[in-house]
């Protein structure tokens, strides 16, 4: 954005409390905090809040939370009986910490966006997967997309219409009962083909493991992983290095660490599409347009 970032001062006290104070005026600004709720996700999160709180405090005119990730975003839903839907009460947290505005990355489900009272601009990052994979120049003829469950159909069902139209597999996994193996049944071809499995993120890796297992034992020449978020939690980057792969993409949405770096890895940077939406924003223009 060709911006400097502004001065906060944060820092911890001895009980682990969080102290923040902003180091130059926000009054009348239209303030930006970039903060993605990644691991440790609840000291983020906090932080994220006591910043939102001290620009109200100080008098900002507008306060945006620009989340790339956003943490319990999985919990957006009751599945069984005495559940927390968590999604929804970050939602309330951010909008009374005094957010006027979020501004989020590939959020885990559609429905989360209506979780917040106050005005959400979704970004999806797939347009920066798209352009890499594109510089790759793999044959349309030999391309399949793939979901590596039923969950995420409509995800790559869009992802396939943008890469030239692919064709979709989805790898069905069930579980009969509790402690019997699951059984995963393909569904699509995917014999000689280049497999690109979609997610919007990867935690622990299983999932996506395991499909790139069936994938190349129903013929797939290769396989690439593409997704948003790199969570990485452990054991991820042993089922991830494990040479199932030929590459596995992912967007700096949240930072990866040193330690997690492995040859098939490739991080894409998503800073000029936050940049070019955060401007837009700013001066109240379309964002859907960037997307189109």
């Amino acid at each position: 954005m060709g911006l400097e970032l502004g001065k906060i001062n944060i820092k911890r006290f001895a009980d682990g409390e969080i102290y923040v104070q902003l180091q130059e005026s926000v009054r009348g600004c239209d303030v930006f905090l970039l903060q993605p709720t990644c691991p440790p996700v609840n000291e983020n999160l906090m932080e994220l809040e006591i910043m939102i709180d001290a620009c109200r405090r100080a008098s900002a005119k507008n306060i945006t939370a620009v989340v790339p990730y956003f943490g319990y975003a999985r919990a957006d839903r009751k599945t069984q009986g005495r559940e927390s839907i968590a999604a929804k009460l970050v939602a309330n947290i951010i909008t009374e910490a005094g957010a006027n505005r979020v501004l989020a990355c590939d959020i885990h489900s559609g429905q989360a966006i209506g979780y917040f009272d106050i005005p959400v601009d979704h970004v999806y990052c797939e347009h920066v997967i798209l352009d890499y994979l594109a510089s790759k120049r793999i044959c349309s003829n030999d391309l399949v997309v793939v979901s590596p469950d039923v969950g995420g159909v409509a995800r790559a069902r869009a992802f396939a219409k943008k890469l030239s139209d692919a064709p979709l597999a989805i790898v069905d996994k069930r579980r009969y009962g509790h402690n019997v193996a699951e059984v995963m049944n393909l569904i699509g071809d995917v014999k000689d083909k280049v497999a690109v499995m979609v997610d919007d993120m990867i935690d622990t890796a299983g999932t996506i493991a395991k499909g790139a297992a069936l994938l190349h034992q129903e013929g797939a020449r290769e396989v690439y992983a593409c997704c948003t978020h790199a969570v990485f939690s452990p054991p991820a980057i042993e089922r991830l290095s494990n040479g199932l792969f030929q590459e596995v993409i992912v967007t700096n949405t949240i930072p990866v660490a040193e330690k997690n770096y492995f040859p098939q890895l490739t991080v894409l940077s998503v800073a000029n599409l936050l940049g070019e939406t955060i401007w837009r924003v700013h001066d109240d223009c379309s964002v859907s347009s960037i997307f189109q």
